[in-house]
């Protein structure tokens, strides 16, 4: 055997992934083990081995800033889950067994968790709100579904009709404007302008209103920047309830519309809703507990890139 070839039967994993690598960053970011250890108590030690909650978390946290595959091919993926170069990845069915143990209300915890030591650094402080709602397409096609309407003896398929046939019983049509339908659910989300960190995430049916759905992410106090569905009830008296600033955009045909102001409201919107446009609108599960994980986790994995991309160095979770 060559002296090339032997020398490489000594690499080590830690050697191959270089020292500026993001994932570094993200490690040291914070502390994960603190993060899983009220969730210990998911996995039993007696049958088969089970991996630690530490591992399933930074596994998740990695599926959705890359995809399921980048950990079976990628050292970096490997060395930040602490698998050995040549172990084998888990599959799919491991990582909806592991968010089934979570569940819905542990993911979100954990995010609040982390959003709430972001409060505590002071890189949240709801002075300056963005809010927005955007589609998450359940069904691209919805023809079976209204051929299985007709068949049950229903005159139509609609948000009516839709829990009695289609396969995502909790999925309803959702309309924006006069153009834009879809059959799915809804994402509301409200950003802190200062950092760009998402401050608040929700998912509800499509047929809630933005107005609607600002009740599950208004921040508490503050201005609120929001287009035009949110100038109008329940938006209104949710924003006076929680004692913040109305900054939506009015309505052309509302009274005492200021279209200069409007404007410059537009342009102060405008960088948050170019980033939150071009975002995957796919739902990856059916039912709108998993879709609340699903914007959960997509939210805490959008705030760990921005913190990484602000050059922040440490979330310290004792803050909370």
């Amino acid at each position: 055997m060559s002296k090339r070839h032997q020398h490489s039967l000594f690499l080590s994993l830690d050697s191959l992934v270089p020292d500026h690598h993001p994932y570094r960053h993200l490690d040291q970011l914070m502390s994960f083990s603190e993060l899983s250890a009220p969730y210990k108590s998911f996995y039993s030690t007696k049958g088969r081995k089970e991996r630690e909650v530490e591992f399933g978390l930074r596994a998740l946290v990695l599926q959705f800033m890359e995809d399921e595959r980048y950990l079976q091919e990628n050292t970096a993926g490997k060395w930040f889950c602490d698998l050995a170069l040549g172990e084998k990845s888990p599959d799919h069915s491991y990582f909806g067994d592991f968010r089934k143990r979570l569940g819905t209300t542990g993911l979100m915890t954990i995010f609040n968790h982390v959003r709430e030591s972001l409060k505590g650094m002071g890189f949240i402080r709801e002075v300056f709100t963005f809010v927005d709602a955007s589609q998450l397409v359940s069904k691209l096609t919805t023809w079976d579904d209204r051929d299985k309407a007709i068949q049950a003896g229903l005159e139509k398929f609609n948000n009516e009709t839709a829990c009695k046939v289609a396969a995502d019983t909790q999925a309803r049509f959702g309309c924006k404007g006069n153009q834009k339908c879809w059959y799915g659910y809804k994402e509301h989300v409200s950003v802190d302008m200062q950092r760009g960190l998402i401050n608040k995430v929700a998912a509800t049916s499509a047929e809630k209103t933005d107005a609607e759905g600002l009740a599950h992410v208004c921040p508490k106090g503050g201005a609120v920047f929001g287009d035009k569905g949110f100038c109008v009830d329940p938006a209104q008296r949710i924003l006076k309830r929680k004692g913040c600033h109305d900054a939506t955009i009015k309505r052309h045909t509302m009274k005492g519309k200021d279209r200069r102001q409007d404007g410059w409201l537009s342009a102060m919107r405008s960088p948050y809703e170019r980033v939150f446009a071009h975002r995957n609108k796919r739902v990856r599960y059916r039912g709108l507990k998993k879709v609340q994980f699903q914007v959960g986790i997509r939210a805490l994995v959008f705030n760990l890139k921005r913190v990484m991309a602000l050059g922040i160095h440490t979330i310290d979770l004792r803050l909370v």
